[in-house]
């Protein structure tokens, strides 16, 4: 029953047929290959694994932020601003001005009504107050009518309030 020509039919079956299978994969390869396979990625997902033997850079305190403040780099953010509030003194809109903000009394100005809430974040708007609240509005004045989600970057709240600051002079 099993003879020689047995084995090799069995044996050649079976090397057909890793042929076969061979050809296929290498046809699928070459049908389904994308143009620029060999190309740089697109993109690159940053997963901090390369930066873990970087030293931590050392972060500057807000009054050093201050310090170097670019006001022209505030005047791209103050468009964050513009939709409620303005920088010319008495005109009002959905905020108060901001006009002279700086080292202004909080609450003081005249003809807007407050949400009362600006009581706990203190007597002046201090750079570092103003800073504290354009970082998260609803922190430093609980329940204050303000709709704003906040500025994370310090460095962006410094341009911001030199800009302000700058243009109220």
């Amino acid at each position: 029953m099993f003879d020689t020509m047995v084995i090799t039919k069995a044996v050649a079956s079976f090397c057909g047929a890793l042929l076969i299978f061979m050809l296929a994969k290498w046809a699928a390869d070459e049908l389904y290959k994308p143009r620029n396979h060999a190309a740089a990625p697109a993109f690159v997902i940053d997963t901090g694994e390369d930066d873990l033997d970087a030293e931590p850079e050392e972060e500057l305190s807000f009054e050093e932020l201050f310090a170097a403040a670019d006001p022209a780099a505030g005047s791209r953010l103050w468009s964050q601003c513009r939709a409620c509030h303005a920088l010319e003194a008495g005109r009002n809109g959905v905020g108060p001005y901001l006009h002279g903000v700086v080292n202004r009394e909080i609450g003081a100005v005249d003809g807007f009504n407050y949400s009362g809430a600006l009581d706990q974040a203190g007597d002046v708007w201090t750079p570092e107050i103003l800073s504290a609240f354009l970082e998260a509005p609803t922190s430093v004045a609980p329940g204050t009518s303000m709709n704003y989600r906040g500025m994370a970057s310090a460095a962006d709240r410094a341009n911001l309030i030199a800009y302000m600051e700058a243009e109220s002079q």
